[in-house]
């Protein structure tokens, strides 16, 4: 039974932190900040937020129900709103730029098709990586009417105020960094090893060059690209990989040595990964737990609320600005 329960947890592991539910798309009314002003900051560096009084928001893929899917205009509206984090997925293009993108394909999200590994970085920064958004959903099969905005990256329709057509194209991890200097990252590396390894000898590069090692988490689902990005850039914060994180759910063995922040779903078919009981015991393990919420009971405000009320220490949201009214009515 144990081992069938793991299984299952490695399964969700790998698959649930893509948040692409879809069935609230129709009553989601539009969260995104009215602004584009980037705030600063509650805090600057993964040290400073792990110290604050209070839950974190982060914003999944740059809050990827009310934003289109780890774009610049979706992290740009997020700093604008507020958040602790901005939350990322990255892999290599053909030509070895660092891309921010979930899917190893453009299918999804963009109105081309193929591998983003068989793409030069010249080729998936011209496609619009809002061909397929929704406000709460990235569908293929909406009224064209709501593709609000479809046509923005390729000039047929005006950006929204404050923002340019290139905010709405796949971007390098670099210019996302230095876009906003003054946030900490959480970004996953996308893939497994050994093809994964490259991706992880480039964000360690980046990290040194960019100076990033203070305001960067680094998560794998893969153990062995967790770590070898660990060695790579032995300053930066690593969160345990797939293995070991399920080790200490199921199992309550401890993460390696100086793996203190925990990143998981509330729950997969029927099995709680996130209780009150579990989180204390997280707490008295000197561990943090961030959570992303991976169904429509979650990404709302009482799903939010109730992930509070269990002690979380992070809500990694793809409904950001929801999440910061919960967390900011509490204060």
């Amino acid at each position: 039974m144990a081992k069938t329960v793991l299984v299952a947890m490695l399964a969700l592991l790998v698959g649930a932190c893509s948040n692409d539910d879809t069935s609230s798309a129709t009553d989601r009314a539009d969260r995104s900040s009215s602004t584009t002003s980037t705030s600063t900051p509650d805090a600057s560096t993964v040290a400073e937020v792990l110290a604050l009084d209070r839950p974190v928001v982060l914003a999944h893929a740059g809050g990827d129900d009310i934003h289109p899917h780890d774009t610049p205009f979706g992290f740009d509206r997020s700093a604008a709103a507020g958040v602790d984090v901005l939350d990322m997925d990255v892999q290599l293009s053909s030509d070895g730029v660092l891309v921010v993108q979930h899917d190893d394909t453009v299918d999804r999200t963009t109105e081309a098709e193929g591998k983003v590994a068989d793409m030069t970085y010249e080729q998936l920064n011209a496609l619009d990586a809002a061909y397929w958004f929704t406000e709460g959903c990235t569908c293929t099969d909406r009224p064209e009417a709501e593709y609000v905005y479809r046509g923005v990256r390729t000039g047929d329709r005006p950006a929204p105020e404050g923002s340019s057509p290139d905010d709405f194209a796949i971007t390098s991890f670099e210019t996302i960094a230095a876009d906003h200097p003054d946030f900490v990252l959480n970004v996953e590396i996308k893939g497994t090893a050994p093809d994964a390894l490259p991706a992880a000898a480039e964000l360690a590069r980046l990290v040194d060059e960019l100076d990033l090692a203070d305001r960067i988490v680094v998560t794998s689902f893969d153990d062995a690209v967790a770590e070898a990005f660990a060695s790579a850039a032995p300053g930066a914060t690593i969160t345990p990989g797939l293995g070991a994180t399920s080790a200490y759910i199921l199992g309550g063995t401890l993460p390696p040595a100086g793996r203190t922040i925990l990143q998981v779903p509330p729950e997969y078919e029927g099995l709680d990964v996130v209780t009150a009981d579990r989180v204390a015991t997280a707490h008295r393990d000197g561990l943090v737990l961030w959570v992303w919420p991976n169904d429509a009971e979650w990404e709302n405000a009482d799903g939010y609320a109730k992930l509070l009320d269990m002690g979380v220490d992070g809500l990694n949201a793809a409904d950001p600005v929801t999440a910061l009214e919960v967390v900011r009515a509490r204060r």
